[in-house]
């Protein structure tokens, strides 16, 4: 675990490059208040972001598409059904996806829907402590939880706050970066999601993937705050950061245990 922990910056600072040269294209099923964000966000990152939920056309895009992103915020019935046909069409052509349970901690039905999704194989989930507990139909958020969890589901699990925690079971990494202006910003964790599944559109290891996106992520955060006046100019601090990130930057600020 510490070799990957030491390690996951120069990965992390790799990953970018790729995407950058590949392009991947990244299907995002989102809520209405992330769409604008998220595709800057994989935008500025080096991906190109798709978001159409129209039942006509969805499985074409999603065919076609490098990942995908289910999130879970805006629950209503269009969303729904596109994320039906869309994971149909992902599992069958074997295309990497992520699920992100926005608020099932504050909606049974949309826990109950969101467990019913980690069967169809989520390539990693990402979500907050009180949406974990919901998912797992549990209180118990100890390391042995979240380790059986992601053993049980084979996708790599990230808790996300002011410490970044993932796992796949196997190994556990902790990411320390970030900054507190994200908390005041809609949309941030949801477009972290995004970047996930762009990050596993390049590299295989769900892990290595989800890591290295939230680092990357993280990073981008910090260097956003210290330019950033307040919430109203972070989003595009965090974009600049994001489209100028480097080996030398992540070197010089990642914080990982």
């Amino acid at each position: 675990m510490r070799a990957l922990a030491s390690a996951l910056p120069h990965i992390a600072s790799d990953i970018p490059a790729r995407l950058r040269v590949r392009a991947p294209r990244v299907h995002c099923i989102t809520n209405a208040v992330a769409q604008h964000f998220t595709a800057n966000v994989l935008l500025a990152a080096g991906a190109v972001p798709s978001m159409t939920l129209s039942a006509d056309e969805i499985g074409v895009f999603v065919a076609r598409a490098d990942a995908l992103l289910v999130n879970l915020g805006t629950f209503d019935e269009e969303r729904r059904a596109a994320a039906a046909v869309a994971l149909e069409v992902a599992s069958e052509e074997g295309v990497p996806w992520v699920l992100d349970p926005v608020f099932i901690d504050r909606s049974e039905p949309r826990a109950a829907y969101a467990r019913s999704l980690v069967a169809q194989k989520p390539r990693a989930i990402r979500l907050n402590r009180g949406e974990f507990a919901a998912l797992s139909g549990g209180a118990d958020i100890e390391d042995a939880a979240l380790t059986r969890f992601a053993l049980d589901t084979l996708a790599a699990l990230a808790l996300t706050g002011v410490v970044d925690e993932i796992t796949d079971g196997a190994q556990t990494l902790f990411i320390e970066n970030g900054h507190p202006l994200m908390a005041r910003v809609t949309a941030m964790g949801c477009a972290a999601s995004a970047l996930t599944a762009a990050f596993l559109a390049i590299e295989g290891d769900p892990l290595v993937a989800t890591a290295a996106a939230l680092l990357c992520f993280g990073v981008a955060g910090g260097v956003a705050g210290e330019r950033a006046s307040g919430p109203g100019s972070f989003p595009a601090a965090l974009l600049d950061a994001l489209y100028a990130l480097d080996k030398s930057t992540l070197a010089e600020k990642a914080r990982i245990k």
